[in-house]
């Protein structure tokens, strides 16, 4: 539900945004601070900074207890929203509470999970975060004639849900890997300062250059796709709604049907080569050709594939199983938050590289998908297979002179 809520309110965003710019009449640099600020980007990251770290100190049920209270409140500010300060604020709000629940969620969902099957028990959360997605995408294409209302609808839906799931979490309980470890310490939490050592260094490097190379695609695709083709004029409101859920549905199915069943049984390093090189061709024909409903959907149906089996699905598996139960959700949180922060920055200088046309702004992804894959490819970790405390205490990358199977 942690991802549900993540992805509900991104794309809830995005499904917005076209009816905010006219409503409100701000133009693409409030566009960009929006976006850069919300739940997005810059607002969960700093969430996911500081809720990681209380994680580990306190306990993966503290952040659970409370937090999701505090996400209502957010969205009610964009509910009632009468100013664009008021969007802004409440997006913060919410982002700020997502950040910090991401980490507390996969950590718990790594620690539980059985050895043998904890890459599809991730992997079903990953679904959950597309289908997060679908329901304001629906939703949108259903009421787009509600004009200034539909916004309301779609961010209401995720109050209801946050309500429910924070009431339905109470009965949760802690941790036992993380109990286990706080007993062995003595208590004692891990200083934040054991994450920079030479021994997680390299297991944070590889984690936030592939992620975040990667994440900067789909940050831009999951908030502003709407908002670009309709810029570009080449699809209808309904039709450009359409394919963005096309795009949602065929990541979830890949992740379901492909990811699920194979990342326990096959080479990690082979499904991120096979996401890559899809999500690469993908965006080829924006390049070259004219933007039409037909070449929109080539580009969503490839890149929803690649996506499902590639760096989203295995940045949640790795980042809980390279570092040790104390540090897991510092690290979770740390990362997260580098990687979202670093997407803000980056949207806030997306009006000057959509300034230099659709097709360039195309090849820039397409660029920074082939970087990411390959860094991820390079430096694969081999976590398959192996108990928690073992990932957590070795240096587990693949080195060149492993063979593929190893990973």
């Amino acid at each position: 539900m942690a991802n549900y809520i993540d992805s509900g309110s991104i794309v809830a965003g995005a499904v917005s945004l076209p009816i905010w710019t006219k409503q409100f009449g701000f133009g693409s640099s409030f566009v960009s601070l929006l976006g850069a600020f919300s739940s997005n980007a810059i607002s969960a990251g700093l969430g996911a900074l500081v809720g990681g770290r209380i994680c580990d100190v306190l306990g993966r049920k503290r952040i659970y207890q409370w937090d999701l209270l505090l996400y209502a409140f957010g969205v009610l500010w964009i509910i009632f929203a009468q100013a664009s300060w008021m969007l802004i604020f409440g997006y913060f709000v919410v982002g700020l509470t997502v950040g910090a629940d991401v980490p507390a969620s996969w950590t718990l969902i790594t620690e539980t999970a059985p050895t043998e099957s904890r890459g599809r028990v991730a992997g079903l959360a990953q679904v959950l975060w597309y289908v997060g997605t679908l329901v304001p995408l629906i939703l949108g294409i259903a009421l787009l004639g509600l004009g200034h209302t539909m916004p309301r609808i779609l961010f209401a839906q995720l109050f209801v849900v946050a309500l429910l799931t924070w009431a339905l979490r109470q009965r949760m309980v802690e941790s036992a890997l993380w109990t286990r470890a706080q007993e062995q310490a003595a208590g004692a939490a891990s200083a934040f300062r054991e994450l920079f050592t030479r021994r997680h260094v390299r297991a944070l490097t590889f984690l936030i250059l592939m992620y975040g190379v990667w994440n900067l695609v789909a940050g831009t695709y999951g908030f502003f796709f709407p908002s670009i083709l309709d810029a570009v004029g080449s699809t209808t409101p309904r039709a450009t709604y359409a394919l963005q859920a096309i795009w949602f549905a065929s990541t979830a199915v890949s992740v379901g049907a492909l990811y699920m069943p194979l990342v326990d049984s096959v080479s990690r390093r082979k499904l991120l080569t096979w996401a890559s090189g899809l999500q690469i061709l993908a965006f080829i024909p924006f390049i070259f050709l004219h933007v039409t409903f037909v070449v929109a959907l080539f580009n969503v149906l490839l890149f929803g594939v690649g996506a499902g089996i590639g760096q989203q699905s295995l940045f949640q598996l790795w980042s809980g199983e390279l570092f040790p139960t104390l540090l897991r959700s510092t690290a979770q949180g740390f990362m997260f938050g580098v990687v979202r922060v670093g997407l803000g920055g980056w949207i806030l200088l997306l009006p000057t590289v959509e300034k230099a046309g659709f097709s360039t702004l195309a090849f820039v992804l397409a660029a920074l998908l082939f970087v990411s894959g390959l860094i991820g490819i390079a430096f694969a970790p081999s976590t398959r297979g192996r108990e928690l405390e073992e990932t957590g205490a070795a240096d587990v990358h693949a080195r060149r002179s492993e063979g593929l199977q190893t990973v």
